[in-house]
């Protein structure tokens, strides 16, 4: 035993106390740890903060501190003396709020924009809450019954015929149309020794498609005929199509619950045509060019969006096809439109394509603003979701192949939800960029928000130095709320499909 005493190893005093841990929560330690922790970050922090102050204290000086709330025309927006200083002018606002939401639209037609308005949103809300059941049936709701609804809600008009009658009397045309094409080929087979005898065959496989369509159209055409003879078509039309769709869903075998389902889908049909009154004329018709402000924004943004993502798909699957034909026609329209700025396709939708078409024939000048959106736009989408479909293992694919599954279902229901899972952030960007894009048709003479802000800038009465600002920042703020509100939803779409990556 060691004979060491054991106050050599007993300490005598006390072990100073050491300093507090630096604090790493809350505010202070948000400043701390992600503000002032290297020199580089507080030179940055003081750079962003001086930034800051120029920017935002002249703003909010201006639009809330120095601004004018009430007034009846110009005189409450000008300085009473020359040391005044005067801000927004928000009673301009207030005078062309209306003009801003519905442009030139009658005033006494008005309460049909609100309810096209109401009933997107009661719509588009329970897609956009994923705990609220009910997703297929309201989606097909939102993408196939609003517009035709919305349609002759905004623009107005009635029902000419309706289901049958319009379906006979199209393929009708079209059988004739194949008929005659196939006898003028028949005919100039003669024309020459190569080509001649080609043009015969062809000829003659078109009139004999043509017989074989009259003979599935004999049914169509003595319905048509029985149909005319009622004093409402528009109902007989609706009956008669009811009966015949109910009558195919029996055929193929789809049960009492498909039948009642296209039962009531007809009877939902029936009952929109009369509160409508789209058998008696509908509501007054209000052209196209009357519409304008937030309401061709909303318009030309929602048909663009959701008219682009089939267009992007259908070409994003055409350039990975394995039919060179497809792929070329894929790769052809992609570059095309691609290369080609916007103003330009909407140049050409409105003021050349007109040239193009049958005599008679027109398209109104919004659709063809909307088409030549949705075409540019596809492009743009089919490219951001055919990254997508890259960044899907190609075992993916080979797994269902493996299980039996058809190319259709696989791409369905295996790799197109993931490739669009990983394009989220690339699709909703388009998207933003397209909602502000909807003010180049207003070089088209299709008044939009800014359109409409400009026209509102013509009014003498409200001419002042302040006017113009307070415009921009109205507008400003109102597709700020728009793309600030799908970045963020994307964000929550993302992060929800993406639950399973977090650690």
């Amino acid at each position: 035993m060691s004979d060491t005493p054991s106050s050599i190893f007993v300490r005598q005093e006390l072990v100073p106390e050491r300093s507090a841990p630096v604090k790493t929560t809350g505010f202070i330690g948000f400043l701390r740890t992600r503000l002032f922790n290297s020199p580089t970050n507080i030179l940055i922090t003081i750079v962003c903060a001086l930034l800051l102050w120029f920017i935002l204290v002249p703003a909010i000086k201006f639009t809330l501190i120095d601004a004018v709330w009430t007034g009846k025309d110009r005189t409450a927006c000008l300085p009473k003396s020359p040391n005044e200083v005067v801000g927004a002018c928000w009673p301009f606002i207030q005078a062309k709020f209306s003009q801003f939401v519905y442009g030139f639209y009658p005033e006494a037609e008005r309460w049909r924009v609100n309810l096209t308005f109401l009933l997107a949103a009661i719509l588009l809300l329970p897609l956009l809450i994923p705990r609220l059941p009910g997703k297929a049936p309201n989606a097909i709701l939102f993408f196939l019954a609003f517009p035709v609804v919305a349609f002759f809600l905004l623009h107005g008009g009635g029902l000419g015929g309706f289901g049958v009658s319009w379906t006979a009397a199209l393929l009708s045309g079209f059988n004739d149309s194949i008929a005659d094409g196939g006898r003028k080929l028949g005919a100039a087979g003669g024309t020459t020794a190569v080509i001649g005898p080609l043009l015969w065959l062809v000829g003659q496989l078109l009139v004999l498609v043509s017989t074989l369509v009259g003979w599935v159209l004999l049914p169509l055409t003595w319905l048509r005929e029985q149909i005319q003879a009622f004093d409402r078509p528009v109902w007989a039309d609706l009956a008669a199509t009811a009966v015949i769709v109910s009558g195919l869903m029996l055929w193929l075998g789809g049960g009492l619950r498909s039948l009642a389902t296209t039962l009531g889908v007809f009877v939902a049909i029936g009952v929109v045509i009369a509160i409508m009154g789209l058998d008696r004329g509908g509501f007054p018709v209000v052209g196209t060019r009357l519409w304008g402000g937030l309401l061709v924004t909303l318009v030309v943004a929602v048909t663009g969006i959701v008219a682009s993502m089939p267009v992007g798909i259908a070409l994003a699957l055409g350039r990975q096809s394995t039919i060179p034909l497809i792929r070329i026609f894929s790769i052809a329209f992609i570059e095309f439109w691609r290369g080609v700025p916007l103003i330009t396709v909407l140049f050409f939708a409105t003021y050349m394509l007109p040239l193009f078409v049958p005599t008679g024939f027109t398209i109104d000048g919004l659709v063809r603003a909307l088409i030549g959106i949705a075409l540019f736009t596809g492009a743009y989408q089919a490219e951001n979701i055919r990254g997508g479909l890259q960044a899907i293992p190609r075992g993916q694919g080979e797994a269902a192949s493996a299980l039996g599954l058809s190319w259709g279902k696989t791409t369905a229901l295996i790799v197109m939800p993931q490739a669009l899972r990983h394009v989220i952030p690339s699709l909703v960007n388009s998207f933003i960029g397209l909602f502000k894009d909807t003010s180049l048709v207003s070089i088209v003479a299709l008044f939009d928000l800014l359109g409409q802000l400009r026209a509102a800038f013509a009014d003498p009465n409200w001419s002042t130095p302040s006017t113009l600002f307070t415009g921009f920042a109205f507008t400003g703020l109102i597709y700020f709320a728009f793309c600030f509100g799908m970045s963020r939803y994307s964000l929550f779409v993302e992060n929800r499909l993406n639950a399973h990556r977090r650690n």
